[in-house]
């Protein structure tokens, strides 16, 4: 065999390896964002039957005859303004999650408000609609919080997966771009005070 074409071999061999790792690299960056896409539409998902619930709550304390008006106003207000706000995976950004996340904050701000209202009337801690819906909202709470963190583990491997070397080469030939975070509340450090 002739030395030139043992060199030809040699260097379509190497070409053929480093288009092999790029397609691997790329395509493992593919499944990685994919996760992420799923992570957040779980998210958005709880975030769905949470908004979804809020109605029925809503009424069910309107049919109990409670008179504190002001606190269903601003629940049925922030479920508005928390479903106004629609991102999804591919402009997941720090400033549009924030935005998400306030919007979110100030309707579990609301509902708070809210149950601290429902403790004045022990009448409706009895009405089973009542109870059924808060074991629910309670449920959907936790799934949030799951969903968050599964989506926040997915943005973790994938960000780092994006900005090792060498694959970092080959996210920024082909715009794969680091995706934000759930962040806590702000306040969240602060323990609540308790008085009795």
């Amino acid at each position: 065999m002739k030395k030139s074409t043992l060199s030809t071999i040699i260097v379509i061999a190497v070409i053929g390896m480093l288009v092999a790792w790029c397609v691997g690299r790329y395509n493992a960056m593919v499944t990685m964002q994919e996760n992420v896409e799923n992570a957040w539409g779980q998210v958005e998902n709880q975030y769905q039957r949470r908004l979804d619930l809020i109605p029925n709550l809503v009424k069910t304390v309107k049919e109990a005859g409670i008179r504190e008006h002001e606190n269903l106003v601003d629940a049925i207000e922030a479920r508005a303004k928390a479903t106004q706000m629609n991102i999804n995976a591919n402009n997941l950004t720090d400033e549009n999650l924030a935005a998400f996340q306030n919007a979110q904050g100030e309707l579990s701000q609301a509902l708070n408000r809210l149950m601290v209202v429902v403790e004045s009337y022990p009448e409706l801690k009895t009405n089973q609609n009542f109870l059924a819906l808060m074991d629910q909202l309670e449920g959907t709470e936790n799934r949030i919080t799951y969903a968050r963190n599964l989506f926040n583990d997915s943005a973790k491997e994938y960000n780092a997966y994006i900005r090792r070397f060498p694959a970092n080469l080959i996210a920024g030939m082909f715009n794969f771009e680091r995706k934000p975070y759930f962040k806590a509340e702000e306040g969240a450090e602060k323990a609540p005070s308790v008085d009795f």
